[in-house]
């Protein structure tokens, strides 16, 4: 049984942003992530779109943060348990990272989709 099952809820909480912090500081592709979500932000509070367009932002760049971190979390695991390449840890990994790419387009089609939404506004 894991240590982490049956905490209390802050010391889970703080496994997770321990989890956070660590993929902050290994991953460059998390930090290249959060900085587009700290961006995005910005772009929303400037441009003050409908509630729903806020909603859309927050869910599809959850995904991606998300995903990057599950992506992180299998690499991490699969490094450890196979340190020399092998052609089905490839696989995890190549579908880990397709999963990030997935989101990350899902993400794009939702910038997309309020800036056309922003531009043809009356």
């Amino acid at each position: 049984m894991s240590a982490q099952k049956n905490q209390p809820f802050v010391h889970r909480v703080r496994f997770a942003l321990a989890g956070l912090a660590a993929a902050w500081r290994s991953e460059p592709s998390f930090r290249l992530q959060s900085v587009a979500l700290a961006s995005a932000l910005v772009v929303l509070l400037m441009v003050r779109p409908e509630p729903i367009w806020w909603a859309m932002v927050a869910l599809s760049s959850a995904v991606v943060m998300a995903a990057e971190l599950l992506n992180t979390a299998l690499e991490e695991m699969a490094d450890h348990l196979h340190p020399h390449q092998h052609p089905r840890i490839r696989v995890v990994k190549d579908c880990a990272a397709a999963a990030v790419f997935v989101a990350s387009c899902g993400a794009v089609a939702v910038a997309i989709a309020l800036l056309w939404h922003l531009l043809t506004r009356g």
